[in-house]
């Protein structure tokens, strides 16, 4: 019975890969509405992954007062979000383990490009781009060879492959460049899967959870800090940056619900992992598992969405002290804004957290938001 499953999840992903292949950009380019997906004169502007009522996946934009602006169809459910510092350029990466990744051009100057991952890689469902613009890396899984790789592509000749290097660790999720460009900032969630198997967490027992600075340039380690044996089961997944160049990184927990770990934390360069200490009330609201996580670097603030908890918290970021908890159902997306944060939620609503209410949409939101402009 394994074997025809293995066999099975293998051949599904191999015709989707064929399929994407064979339509690329031409494909994605029909699914586009007939507005141009363009970002206005709206002073603030986020893009998030939706799926629309009639079950259809797509990638939309929207203001801060939670408005729809434009959309675009996808061959199916996206995830995380890079955003060019260049051009704008956005990229959605299809949910692990996806085979593409879709690059829309906000002016719609350019057709949207289809990328799909190579034989024997998956996309992990993040990105980001070099500070010049000019290189998209992409978070990916060497499946068979039970190592995270990071795909490097030229953005500016079509999003062609120009090769990769190693994660440093197994299960690498959430990426972000540091400051200077000099480093990638990887979280290596320590998780083995394999697409013969789904989404199903392989090696929860051994899991080798870490974060990593790569040079950009020539792929080498910088550094990698390997979580303490005793958080072994404290997978680390989404980044975002501070101030003075420190990363903040934040957690799901794969081990019993009763224990009290803590869920996120920062390093800069050179520097050991600290942990944010949050109360035990804190991570019992989080229910253990920080989906999303943003830093507001011009009010110093720290946010954390949980949509296990359904709960948003809002950390001060020097001293670690929580200024508030708040109760968002199926909270998902997380993105600085103009005071706090606005949030998104897999029931369609896009609030903020100054404030109370919000605006529903006629679309489910997707796990992450991230702000293009304002």
């Amino acid at each position: 019975m394994m074997a025809q499953g293995q066999s099975l999840s293998r051949s599904r992903l191999i015709n989707r890969r064929t399929f994407l292949r064979g339509a690329g950009a031409a494909w994605a380019a029909t699914l586009a509405p007939a507005e141009a997906f363009a970002l206005h004169q709206a002073p603030a502007v986020y893009a998030s992954a939706f799926m629309a009522p009639d079950g259809r996946f797509g990638l939309a934009t929207l203001t801060e007062e939670g408005a729809l602006i434009d959309r675009v169809l996808m061959p199916a459910r996206a995830h995380g979000l890079a955003v060019s510092p260049a051009d704008g350029t956005l990229v959605a990466f299809a949910r692990r383990p996806g085979i593409f990744a879709l690059a829309v051009d906000p002016t719609l100057s350019r057709p949207p490009v289809t990328m799909a991952a190579v034989e024997g890689r998956h996309f992990f469902g993040h990105g980001s781009f070099s500070r010049d613009g000019r290189r998209l890396f992409a978070t990916e899984n060497d499946f068979d060879g039970n190592r995270g790789m990071i795909g490097v592509y030229d953005a500016t000749d079509g999003f062609r492959r120009l090769g990769e290097f190693p994660s440093y660790g197994i299960g690498p999720h959430d990426m972000v460049a540091s400051e200077d460009g000099r480093f990638l900032a990887v979280a290596n969630g320590g998780i083995e899967t394999h697409p013969d198997f789904g989404r199903a967490k392989l090696n929860l027992e051994q899991m080798a959870p870490s974060l990593a600075l790569i040079d950009t340039d020539s792929g080498a380690l910088v550094e990698r800090h390997a979580l303490p044996a005793a958080l072994n089961r404290l997978s680390t997944r989404h980044l975002d940056l501070g101030d003075r160049g420190r990363i903040w990184f934040a957690c799901q927990y794969e081990g019993p619900r009763s224990d009290r770990p803590p869920l996120a934390g920062s390093f800069a360069p050179g520097e050991a992992l600290s942990f944010l200490d949050l109360p035990d009330e804190t991570t019992q609201a989080l229910a253990n598992y920080v989906g999303a996580i943003a830093i507001n670097r011009a009010e110093g603030l720290i946010g954390l969405a949980s949509p296990k908890g359904g709960v948003v918290v809002v950390v001060e970021a020097n001293s670690g002290r929580v200024l508030d908890t708040r109760s968002r159902k199926d909270a998902a997306g997380i993105a600085a804004s103009s005071q706090g944060f606005a949030v998104t939620s897999y029931d369609g609503l896009f609030a903020a957290t100054d404030r109370a209410g919000g605006v529903k949409s006629p679309v489910a939101w997707d796990q992450h938001v991230v702000r293009l402009r304002g």
